[in-house]
């Protein structure tokens, strides 16, 4: 008991006094406290504001590399088409979709410097393409030639909400035109169309155009709905001048002779369209073809041939509706069109793959989308993180090239002859 209470005795002498004099130890562990918070603190903004510059920094080479765009302020509000982003009268109006060739013998088109869009791919596997303009601010006086349809630009024209015009087609796209998956007018079976006098190098399959006026008159008397439903392809601003580069070429290398190059602008910031080594000018005013914006999109392309088993793959059958003589018998119609992956709800296995951009004279990389399980779905373009390109005001120019098919993009002072 005596030891026991020594210690006592002591650590009493020891302890503060209950009188509430000042704790200096409690007051150090809590100043330091303060200060170990301010610090970490400090720590965090500084990590914070670098992590902040470092991701700048990586937008900015990530850019320079062509995996995004820098944008600039939003630039398509307002009664503008929902395509091109302009402002025009006829901005709420329908579009329509008209199927034009590009066999030299038809060149130059008619109508192209006032369509909205324009899409060109493969209508033979490696070979001939063909082009569909789709017109909405302005509807040209003549468009033409007028060719036939291909079941891939139906979907295409659909997913743009516009009225589809054609001259006849392939067996394939003609049975599906008969269940009416789109309204359309077939310049074959109605009087809304004509031919123009055939001069000069010109063929009978060449002549075909409609008016205009004629185009819009149909829509009218057909039923059909006028007013425009397609959702739109958002816009910006275009890049100062001097934020421009001085000059670039772009060789899309379809097959001769339907190659194509174009060469940037910077004063117009377009892209001067070039078809086969000559100037490409439409021919009902002279004018440059020059779009504001190209799109370049790889998608694969293949014959339809009777021996491939769409079924077992899922998909509807091309031939279900093809009499047995168009099948197999003399006027087999087997191997004669092709079809494009470019994301159709019938024949395609495939609705994505990589895409190029070109605007403001750069080059952007990113990828296309159309969803294949719905025909009126929008074609999506999107940028490396999977956000929606934003083009510039004004013409796009969509060109669909087969995998292995040479792209080149060159800027600078030697951009050689391509």
């Amino acid at each position: 008991m005596k030891i026991e209470k020594v210690k006592e005795d002591f650590f009493l002498k020891q302890s503060p006094k209950k009188s509430g004099a000042p704790n200096l130890f409690k007051i150090f562990l809590i100043v330091a406290g303060i200060i170990a918070l301010v610090m970490v603190y400090v720590g965090y903004a500084r990590y914070r504001d670098q992590a902040k510059k470092g991701e700048q920094i990586g937008k900015e080479e990530l850019a320079n590399k062509g995996g995004m765009s820098k944008e600039y302020p939003i630039a398509n509000t307002g009664e503008v088409s929902p395509i091109s982003g302009l402002a025009c009268e006829n901005w709420n109006r329908r579009p329509i979709a008209v199927m034009q060739p590009s066999d030299l013998q038809a060149r130059p088109a008619a109508g192209f410097s006032q369509a909205d869009m324009v899409i060109e791919m493969p209508a033979y596997t490696g070979s001939v393409t063909r082009l569909m303009g789709v017109y909405l601010c302005n509807v040209p006086t003549d468009i033409g030639s007028i060719r036939s349809s291909r079941h891939d630009y139906i979907s295409l024209a659909k997913g743009l909400d516009a009225v589809f015009i054609h001259w006849g087609g392939s067996h394939f796209a003609l049975d599906l035109l008969k269940q009416k998956v789109i309204d359309s007018i077939d310049c074959m079976t109605t009087s809304y169309c004509g031919r123009w006098p055939k001069t000069g190098k010109m063929r009978l399959e060449d002549t075909g155009f409609i008016k205009g006026e004629n185009a819009l008159k149909a829509i009218k008397e057909l039923g059909y709905r006028t007013e425009n439903k397609f959702s739109g392809y958002p816009h910006q601003e275009e890049a100062p001048l001097e934020e421009r580069p001085e000059n670039g070429r772009l060789r899309v290398a379809f097959a001769s002779p339907y190659d194509v190059s174009y060469n940037y602008d910077k004063i117009s910031n377009s892209y001067l369209r070039i078809w086969n080594g000559v100037d490409d000018i439409d021919k009902n005013n002279n004018q440059r073809i020059a779009p504001k914006n190209v799109v370049v999109m790889i998608a694969e392309s293949s014959q339809i041939t009777i021996d491939q088993d769409y079924l077992g793959k899922g998909l509807k059958d091309p031939w279900a509706g093809v009499e047995e003589i168009k099948k197999t018998g003399v006027e087999s119609i087997s191997g004669r069109y092709n079809n494009v992956q470019i994301g159709d709800p019938w024949y395609d296995e495939k609705d994505s793959g990589e895409a190029y951009f070109y605007f403001n004279g750069k080059e952007i990389r990113g990828s296309w989308k159309k969803d294949r399980s719905n025909i009126a779905s929008k074609l999506l373009f999107l940028d490396s993180s999977g956000n929606e390109i934003k083009f510039v005001p004004g013409q796009i120019w969509v060109e669909v090239l087969e995998p292995g098919q040479n792209l080149k993009w060159k800027t600078g002072t030697d951009l050689g002859t391509e």
